[in-house]
């Protein structure tokens, strides 16, 4: 059998293999660099080279094992991370999304306004003798009509026109009309400014609409400079990815662009009093969660793992009821949870008989998610404090016992320290995963209770993670910026809490 893999029929295969490999990532290479992703596009090209180098080589044996995973842990572990870094230090939220030159060019468009008696004419797109983009416009008001494109005005004569019951021109000589088909399809003709008069131009508004505009701002590259040609006001770059009045910094024109600020996110967190004061109780909150489930998780697996320690009838099934909340997907647990704490139709108050708004007040709705995150993580504790419990030698107890110990002594001075020697690497990690519990604040609070009226982001509920999702996504302002600079605190204090995990370990010594 293990000859099927040597030789021709293995060469055959490899290259078979790296060259389907070879073909789907250069065709990806190749739309990464046309839509202008042009890291991506680099990635994916590096990939592609050092696939056919290592297995086309014996530059390094150990490398044809490693260089998948290397390239996968690189494409979505190191590169998220270099991109949340980057994303830190740049204004990056609502009014300020897109490229500078994108910009420029939303700027422009919405930099008009209509004219005096907010004029519009009943029109028909087509294309004119030189196959030029045109409308053919009917001004019913003044028994006016002529062909406009973007360059010029081609006054004509109604005996010439054929004009419905409306007395709009439905078509002109040398005028091709475009059927509302190729309209739809093709957006190019709204795009076009075609010329009236007097610094006014003609914009479609809608299907066979178009109303008469004129341009108010004006970019001059050289000063990187808007200009409101009206009012002669001047709108400067401000750094910050805006155009603000030269005389009243607060008036910007939108959109803003994607600017880099460099540390501002941070120190926003720092000394802006909106950003510290609910950051310091968020943080405050996920430590006592994280803290305080640990704490509980581990003691009622530990007191059901000493429970069924002993010799009992029926103790396997005991055992298999115990991880059934491990086995079930804990979305579905969290759901059915939130649903059993309804204010109304809850089963939890029905059983009890009370009428508690579990989510709308911040005491009770904290701890409906630490019994909830309890319900969820005791039977991982229980399976682990069992094994550990096993691994013990038993004639430390009987030593123990022997010299007068009693059961209280015993589990104080040996059971106890030895456990927590043996599951502390366990416990930092446990810690370190509810620091992080999206899934939880999210489907169970939303991370609420929350003042919205006030504009308050940050939820009773709410840990550093799902904070930060607030700041990202859940509001009308989306600072994407401010967000990634939380995000990087996130995972600088769960990197350090993995790394003493691991020292605590000692695997990091193995491997050394």
């Amino acid at each position: 059998m293990s000859s099927i893999f040597r030789g021709k029929f293995a060469l055959a295969l490899k290259i078979v293999m790296l060259a389907g490999t070879t073909a789907i990532l250069t065709l990806l290479t190749q739309s990464a660099f046309a839509s202008g992703e042009i890291a991506i596009g680099a990635f994916l090209l590096i990939a592609v080279l050092a696939l056919n180098f290592t297995y086309f080589t014996k530059f390094s044996i150990p490398l044809k094992f490693f260089i998948p995973g290397i390239l996968f842990f690189i494409a979505f572990v190191i590169a998220p991370i270099i991109f949340t870094v980057i994303m830190s230090t740049f204004n990056y939220q609502t009014g300020n999304y897109i490229s500078k030159e994108a910009s420029i060019e939303q700027a422009l468009i919405l930099g008009v306004e209509p004219d005096t008696n907010q004029t519009t004419f009943d029109l028909v797109s087509g294309k004119d003798s030189s196959g030029n983009y045109a409308v053919l416009v009917s001004d019913i008001v003044n028994t006016r009509f002529f062909v406009s494109t973007e360059d010029a005005i081609r006054e004509l004569d109604a005996s010439t026109l054929t004009v419905n019951e409306y007395g709009v021109a439905t078509t002109a000589p040398d005028f091709t009309v475009i059927s509302d088909d190729e309209l739809a399809i093709n957006d190019a003709y709204s795009k076009i400014r075609y010329k009236y008069q007097d610094g006014y131009y003609i914009k479609i508004e809608g299907q066979g609409v178009g109303a008469v505009f004129r341009q108010t701002i004006a970019y001059d590259a050289a000063s990187d400079t808007m200009k409101n040609i009206i009012t002669g006001e001047t709108y400067i770059n401000n750094g910050r990815g805006n155009f603000a009045l030269e005389n009243n910094p607060e008036k910007v024109l939108a959109p803003g662009w994607r600017s880099p600020i460099w540390f501002e996110n941070y120190t926003k967190l720092v000394t802006d009093s909106r950003a510290r004061t609910p950051l310091i109780k968020v943080f405050i909150w996920t430590v006592v969660f994280a803290s305080l489930t640990v704490l509980s998780t581990f003691a009622l697996g530990l007191l059901l793992a000493l429970a069924l320690n002993r010799k009992m009838r029926g103790r396997r099934i005991y055992r298999s009821i115990l991880i059934l909340p491990y086995a079930m997907p804990s979305i579905m647990s969290i759901l059915i949870w939130a649903g059993m704490f309804d204010s109304e139709f809850g089963a939890i108050n029905n059983i009890l008989n009370t009428n508690i708004a579990w989510f709308s007040s911040a005491t009770f709705a904290r701890a409906a998610v630490l019994l909830v995150n309890l319900w969820l993580g005791f039977p991982y504790f229980y399976l682990i404090c069992s094994g550990s419990l096993q691994a013990i030698p038993s004639e430390l107890l009987e030593a123990a016992a022997i010299d007068g110990a009693n059961p209280r002594q015993v589990f104080r001075r040996i059971t106890l320290p030895l456990l927590l020697q043996i599951l502390s690497p366990l416990l930092i990690a446990s810690f370190a995963f509810n620091f992080n519990n999206f899934n939880l604040i999210y489907l169970l609070t939303g991370g609420g209770p929350r003042d919205t009226l006030d504009g308050e982001i940050a939820g009773a509920t709410d840990i550093l993670i799902s904070y930060t999702y607030q700041i990202a996504f859940g509001t009308g302002m989306n600072d994407f910026g401010l967000a990634s600079a939380i995000s990087v605190i996130i995972f600088l204090l769960i990197a350090s809490i993995s790394f003493y995990g691991l020292r605590k370990s000692k695997v990091m010594e193995t491997f050394g």
